[in-house]
């Protein structure tokens, strides 16, 4: 992928985008990271190739890596009932779980029949109140306020769901014995030596050294800096756009029978495929296009900060761009797709 004629400069001015980052996929290997603005506006310092930026919703990616990984350790089934190794919580059985049950793979791709409640999953409010996963799928929370539970069959529609991925979490948790962010550290932030990724469910773990501030739609500084969004599978990831390119080219090599950190070919070719008559859901990423020309998205948005990833596996190509700036509209109607748009694919 190669820049077409654009000014990102004057985009950012247009759009009053504070900070920006892009990084190229091209051959297999990152062939470029661009780096614009600043970290926090008013700020003089400027981002850099390690500047963090929340990644909010492509969280899910990096989590159906994560399960993709598990199941080859062959401590997770894509098509096992989840309540079988579920502890902590119980899918409540219904009218619409007895002719089929939750599973993973329904989860990762949103037709598992979960239906997140109205007004939940925002951003953490204070410091001290940080939710259990159990309470949030108990709807003990102020961040979900009903108890999680299917709302149709599961795999005869699609609803995105925070809900789905935070049932993820709570089962790599019980399954492992370990926090979710220790799993991925282990499992594919080291071996990958993404040293700049993280996620992060307290206030306390953001705003030192190379985190980058959330902008509104007129480049003020969000309420709290750095908004933190508690749930670490669904949007709890910080990272920046050169960490993402590497776990983007990790499923470009597993593709080819050549991961490191162990996810075979059969496996990442599964996780880029249709998942029932949902043509445009894969395991954690959304597809579009098939075979050579088959692309895979995965969207992030949130308080101060929106991103994209996409990519096209079979040719080897991809871009990552992050921003620290919410514009209220759609990534491919602001400055994120005035850029995609440019670029020659």
């Amino acid at each position: 992928m190669k820049f077409k004629n654009i000014n990102i400069i004057k985009l950012m001015e247009h759009y009053r985008v504070p900070g920006l980052s892009v990084s190229l996929i091209e051959k297999g290997q990152i062939s470029a990271i661009k780096n614009y603005g600043v970290l926090e506006s008013g700020s003089a310092e400027n981002v850099a190739d390690n500047t963090i930026f929340s990644a909010c919703s492509i969280s899910k990616f990096v989590t159906g890596m994560l399960v993709i990984k598990l199941t080859e350790l062959a401590l997770l089934d894509l098509d096992e009932n989840v309540n079988i190794k579920l502890q902590s919580w119980k899918v409540a059985e219904n009218k619409y779980t007895k002719k089929k049950k939750v599973t993973l793979r329904n989860l990762l791709s949103h037709q598992s029949g979960i239906i997140d409640p109205d007004g939940s999953f925002a951003e953490l409010k204070t410091s001290k109140d940080t939710p259990s996963m159990v309470a949030l799928l108990e709807g003990r929370t102020p961040y979900c306020n009903e108890p999680i539970e299917v709302k149709y069959e599961p795999e005869s529609e699609f609803h995105y769901s925070d809900a789905g991925f935070c049932m993820i979490q709570q089962l790599i948790e019980d399954v492992t014995k370990k926090p979710f962010k220790q799993v991925v550290n282990e499992l594919l932030f080291k071996p990958l030596k993404m040293g700049n990724s993280f996620f992060v469910t307290h206030t306390s773990d953001v705003g030192s050294g190379n985190f980058s501030s959330g902008h509104n739609k007129n480049g003020q500084i969000v309420n709290g800096t750095y908004p933190v969004y508690p749930y670490p599978a669904a949007s709890g990831l910080w990272t920046t756009t050169s960490d993402l390119a590497h776990l983007v080219l990790e499923l470009m090599n597993a593709l080819k029978g050549d991961c490191k950190v162990g996810i075979s070919r059969g496996a990442a070719k599964e996780m880029i495929s249709p998942q029932k008559d949902k043509s445009w859901s894969g395991l954690g990423v959304f597809l579009n296009g098939i075979e050579t020309e088959l692309e895979i998205s995965s969207l992030g948005w949130g308080v101060g900060f929106q991103c994209m990833m996409v990519a096209f596996p079979q040719r080897e190509i991809g871009v990552v761009i992050m921003t620290n700036a919410e514009l209220g509209v759609h990534q491919m109607e602001g400055i994120i797709g005035d850029i995609y748009q440019s670029l020659e694919i």
